[in-house]
């Protein structure tokens, strides 16, 4: 204990010199100038600051007064925003392209939802998300876009429409609304699941809102289950183990005895969890069922293997094996890995959410239960063909970590997306048209793999001028729903091609089209959040 209080004492000591040094710097040095030269379609870099010296006394005390939990977390950064040991990633950015140049869009297709929720989750806290948590098309694609559902022998269908948009340089451009539709199997149709769930069960996780509601979710998810269901659970805190062998959903006394029991331990071994959890897998592996591996963690992986790369490296070959695929479910907030739990679920062929509360959790694991469990098309893209005669410029907004080079379209050894029965994916391009031109925009071209067959099968469809709409108020209120709130995680992001809109602006056109569409409580706290979202930034 004495070493231990020492080690603390020592780091606190070299926190509170490198104060006075950064102090004694700032004073005798003169600090260099810069000049940021924009470049149309990016950002301009952040110039990293040296910490400020009262966050190294936060740092500081912290330290001093930190418990021997290991997965104890510091404090929140002083501007009450962003908090430490959260991560995320910035993709940047797409560019607004000239089709002379290239008149071909190419991407995978993603059913995540993981960055609207954490969003969700930073507002209803009282802070704006960092804007590198934002993906805009997760914002999309949380919502339903009123797509008709395809009959059961044509899997998908392509969905496309358009209008000007009121954000942005109204009289130059409009937007382009491209979905994919995917079949809604009927629940009393839906196969057969074999489940292995990896459960995060380290320290970091000893929070109700954390592994108390792992647990809450769980159970959910059992009372749907049937019979022929099977459930197996690995936990990992330093080391992994079985907690519960594969068992029929049925026989519900001991799956609940075994979640009841899960208890915080040890720290963060994310890569031995899930390297046990699809040897579990492949070992009750069901040719005629789903089989799944489900992680719900926070992300913060700090023994063994710790980056998303490196974990898939040493997942990948049991991974492959046998067709099973995997979903990351996050929890938590103040220390928290987006990007760990994100990269995960792309490499596993799976998708990714976050949930930040238990009616979350019941939109997941009860209402869209056969979406969250049956697959009915993996490495699903789309390549976007536009007429240059047409179209001048076109710029995809959002996907920017789902790119796809372009004669990677038809080559099926190509990782892409996955998508489950009744989902929808949604992707919009700003485009400015040639003056006067007319005729075919587009032609959309989709293309996947059965998930039982491997059988490759692709899809196209045009669509041309005529078919806009005279204007944005007269569009599908579906698509001006969808284009307010690309507008608002744009804002959120503080993306190049939102800086001239209003929050305030986008909470006015919400309103208005909400009232045009069914009672839904997603779109009412939508309106909410941005509600909230315009008040903060007044200040």
């Amino acid at each position: 204990m004495l070493t231990k209080r020492f080690e603390r004492f020592l780091a606190c000591c070299l926190l509170l010199m490198l104060m006075v040094l950064t102090a004694c710097a700032s004073m005798s040095t003169p600090a260099p100038t810069h000049e940021a030269v924009p470049v149309e379609g990016t950002e301009a870099p952040e110039l990293e600051m040296a910490p400020n010296e009262e966050f190294l006394l936060a740092e500081a005390t912290a330290i001093a007064s930190r418990d021997e939990n290991p997965e104890a977390t510091a404090p929140a950064a002083s501007n009450g925003q962003a908090e430490r040991d959260m991560f995320f990633q910035n993709y940047g950015v797409n560019p607004s392209i000239d089709t002379e140049d290239d008149n071909l869009s190419t991407f995978a297709l993603d059913v995540d939802t993981g960055s609207y929720t954490v969003a969700r989750r930073y507002v209803n806290d009282g802070n704006l998300p960092p804007k590198d948590s934002v993906r805009v098309e997760e914002f999309v694609n949380y919502f339903d876009q009123g797509y008709p559902n395809p009959t059961e022998h044509h899997a998908f269908g392509i969905n496309i429409d358009g209008a000007t948009t009121p954000f942005g340089e109204t009289e130059h451009y409009q937007m382009l609304r491209v979905g994919i539709q995917g079949y809604a199997v009927p629940a009393d149709q839906r196969k057969d699941v074999s489940l292995t769930f990896v459960i995060d069960v380290s320290g970091s996780m000893d929070q109700e809102n954390r592994l108390g509601l792992v647990k809450q979710s769980l159970e959910l998810l059992l009372e749907q289950l049937g019979a022929r269901d099977r459930v197996a659970i690995v936990v990992f805190g330093s080391n992994a183990h079985v907690v519960l062998e594969s068992t029929p959903a049925d026989q519900k006394e001991p799956i609940l005895n075994a979640i009841h029991a899960l208890e915080p331990e040890g720290v963060t071994n994310a890569a031995e969890g899930l390297r046990l959890g699809y040897k579990l897998a492949l070992e009750n592996h069901n040719s005629e069922a789903i089989n799944r591996v489900i992680l719900c963690s926070d992300g913060v992986a700090n023994v063994g293997d710790t980056g998303a790369g490196s974990i898939w490296e040493s997942i990948e070959q049991a991974a492959k094996e046998g067709g099973t695929t995997l979903a990351t479910i996050g929890f938590g907030m103040g220390n928290y890995n987006d990007v760990l739990m994100e990269q995960l679920a792309d490499h596993g062929d799976g998708f990714y959410a976050y949930v930040d509360t238990i009616k979350e959790a019941e939109r997941l694991f009860v209402q869209n239960l056969t979406g969250t469990l049956q697959v009915i098309a993996k490495d699903a893209k789309v390549q976007v063909k536009f007429n240059k005669d047409v179209v001048e410029r076109y710029r995809l907004v959002g996907y920017e970590n789902r790119a796809v080079a372009d004669n990677k379209f038809r080559d099926n050894s190509v990782d892409a997306g996955e998508i489950g029965a009744g989902h929808s994916a949604t992707a919009l391009y700003e485009i400015k048209l040639k003056p006067g031109a007319s005729g075919k925009m587009v032609t959309v071209f989709m293309r996947w793999q059965d998930p039982d067959t491997d059988e490759v099968t692709e899809i196209s469809q045009d669509f041309a001028t005529d078919e806009m709409a005279e204007g944005f108020q007269q569009a599908n209120p579906y698509f001006q729903w969808c284009v307010v709130v690309a507008e608002y995680a744009e804002i959120l992001r503080q993306s190049y091609w939102a800086q001239n809109s209003d929050v305030g602006d986008v909470l006015n056109q919400a309103r208005r089209i909400s009232q045009l569409l069914p009672e839904n409580a997603d779109r009412s706290e939508f309106v909410d959040l941005i509600r909230q979202a315009n008040r903060f930034s007044d200040h």
